[in-house]
C-alpha cells in the first residue's frame, strides 16, 4: 500500500512539474519570432547603410563641385584683347 500510494504522488508531482513547463512546441514558436524580429532589424539597419552611402555620394559631389568653383574663382581673368 505504501509503494503504490507512493508511486502515485510521484507520479502526480511529475505531471504536475511537465504541465508548469514550457513545451518545446512553445519554445520554437518563441524562437521563429525573434528570427523574424532579428530578421527586421537587419533590414532597418541595410536601408540606413544604404541612406548613408547615398548621403556621403551627396556630400563628396558637392565638395567636388564646390573646389572646382573655387579654382574658376581662384584663376586669374584673362585679359580681353580689342583690335
Amino acid at each position: 500500500m505504501r509503494k503504490t500510494l507512493a508511486i502515485s504522488l510521484m507520479l502526480a508531482a511529475a505531471l504536475g512539474l511537465a504541465a508548469c513547463d514550457k513545451k518545446s512546441e512553445d519554445k520554437a514558436q518563441d524562437a521563429n519570432q525573434h528570427a523574424e524580429q532579428a530578421q527586421q532589424k537587419m533590414s532597418e539597419a541595410q536601408d540606413k547603410v544604404n541612406e548613408a552611402a547615398k548621403e556621403n555620394a551627396d556630400a563628396a559631389k558637392a565638395q567636388q563641385e564646390s573646389n572646382e568653383a573655387a579654382v574658376k574663382e581662384a584663376a586669374p581673368a584673362t585679359p580681353a584683347t580689342g583690335s
